[in-house]
């Protein structure tokens, strides 16, 4: 990762320069805005920003959703922006939130293409998506994400991996969140259920 962007602070915190933007410039563009405008929700979107409904520290109702899924979608781009996303899974509690900034999981081996990793070493800029089908609920979070081989860390979350072998972790530093309208979203429930 260049020196231009980093991704966080010694104590998880964003860096200096990441905090001054604001989460909802995070996650609309000014292309994105534009949009909002002419299709007539820009107005709103402003409101809700004003208000402070978009947010860059997870509230206890986010990081308690986070710590029960079993499953998400991690999203990133090449330098060039070709995006990609890659499923992640595991037992609840796979996610760890380890602060209001910061979630961090393992990564296992899989199918050796390494994409999701390759685009982090040249962009970290990344995206988390997580459904619960079964109550129609969805989280989106926007943030910087990188490889870490630190063993300290790993160790930590390795509480679940039980004797799968792991190759490194994730670490997402949040930069903005939200929850998505759940109109859409079909009732799934667990086979187990």
């Amino acid at each position: 990762m260049d020196d231009e962007s980093p991704v966080t602070m010694a104590n998880g915190r964003p860096a200096a320069a990441e905090t001054a933007v604001r989460p909802d410039e995070v996650m609309f563009s000014p292309a994105v805005r534009n949009e909002q405008a002419c299709r007539g929700s820009r107005e709103a979107y402003a409101r809700r920003a004003a208000a402070g409904r978009f947010a860059r520290e997870l509230s206890a109702d986010a990081m308690a959703f986070i710590a029960e899924r079993d499953s998400a979608y991690l999203a990133t781009a090449s330098a060039d922006g070709q995006p990609y996303v890659q499923h992640r899974g595991g037992s609840p509690g796979f996610l760890s939130v380890l602060n209001d900034h910061t979630i961090a999981f393992l990564e296992y081996p899989g199918n050796r293409q390494f994409i999701s990793i390759g685009h982090l070493a040249e962009n970290e800029r990344a995206f988390l998506f997580l459904m619960d089908y079964a109550n129609a609920r969805r989280l989106k979070l926007w943030g910087r994400a990188e490889v870490s081989s630190d063993p300290e860390l790993i160790a930590s979350l390795n509480a679940s991996a039980g004797s799968r072998r792991i190759e490194h972790a994730i670490v997402f530093t949040v930069l903005a969140w939200d929850w998505n309208c759940s109109q859409h979203i079909p009732k799934l429930v667990p086979a187990g259920d």
